[in-house]
């Protein structure tokens, strides 16, 4: 791992092609990359959003990124919902290699919000109703590890979700921590910096909800049916990242007018964990 990852800022890339960022509650289309910075800017303050990690914080392998990306780059401008906070270089990355539109939903802010206010057992049912998205027309969720902050209720009403507006042969990226941590006090959120295809630098910012207790791999399963894991890496930071696609329609197009002929899934024929990597 070059040591400019770990202690300076992320490389650069050449902007190859535009991302479209979709404001959660604006409803508004960004479609120039070179105001980001102070539509980002704009957006911490008005949101209020607690600061993150420094630059330096540690980069970490992931091993089902490329996995994620590469059924999406046969689609033509697929549409992306990541359930974090924004973060302006992933926007970028995901504008580059995609070309896609991006919903920005941060469903850790929803949950803390819930906390704060007393009303932690209305999440479920705020969750239910929390995606204006019509059915089977995203092509690709960005899971990160919310689910390891949500009670079951809660874990079922968004998963049941995700999978209504996930489209057929859409992929879905989720992490689950394997250790309940030990340290007093709430675990920090963490933001999830794509450094590059194979790389994730882990940036912890502050966090009113605790992580709940980690979910066996058959409870994980049983909560994303009808989806099926087609990868699922154990990585020695004690992270468990899973990839899920929802099954193909009848036609094999995924409806999707506009896509390509499916690909052959990643890391088919493999078997589950045998993507095990070194904390970097």
């Amino acid at each position: 791992m070059p040591s400019s990852y770990r202690h300076g800022s992320l490389p650069s890339r050449p902007h190859a092609r535009a991302a479209q960022i979709v404001g959660p509650a604006a409803g508004i289309v960004y479609h120039s990359l070179l105001s980001l910075s102070d539509i980002f800017s704009r957006r911490r303050k008005d949101e209020g959003e607690p600061a993150e990690g420094s630059a330096d914080s540690p980069v970490h392998p992931t091993k089902a990124l490329p996995g994620f990306l590469g059924p999406l780059s046969a689609r033509s401008q697929p549409l992306l919902l990541d359930l974090g906070p924004v973060v302006g270089s992933n926007v970028n990355f995901f504008g580059e290699e995609l070309g896609c539109k991006i919903i920005v939903e941060n469903l850790y802010k929803d949950v803390d919000r819930h906390l704060v206010e007393g009303k932690l057992e209305e999440l479920p049912a705020f969750l239910e109703k929390r995606f204006a998205q019509e059915d089977s027309t995203v092509d690709g969720i960005l899971c990160w590890d919310i689910f390891d902050y949500l009670n079951r209720p809660a874990s079922q009403g968004l998963a049941r979700q995700l999978i209504r507006i996930l489209r057929p042969d859409g992929v879905l990226f989720a992490q689950f921590m394997t250790t309940q941590t030990q340290a007093p006090g709430p675990a920090p959120y963490t933001k999830y910096v794509v450094v590059d295809r194979k790389s994730l630098q882990y940036r912890p910012y502050g966090a009113v909800r605790d992580k709940q207790k980690p979910l066996a791999n058959r409870d994980i399963q049983r909560l994303f049916e009808p989806l099926r894991i087609t990868d699922q890496f154990l990585l020695k930071n004690n992270f468990r990242e899973l990839l899920f696609r929802k099954p193909a329609a009848p036609d094999g197009r995924g409806n999707d007018p506009g896509s390509a002929k499916p690909e052959a899934e990643p890391g088919a024929g493999g078997t589950a964990g045998s993507g095990d990597s070194s904390q970097t």
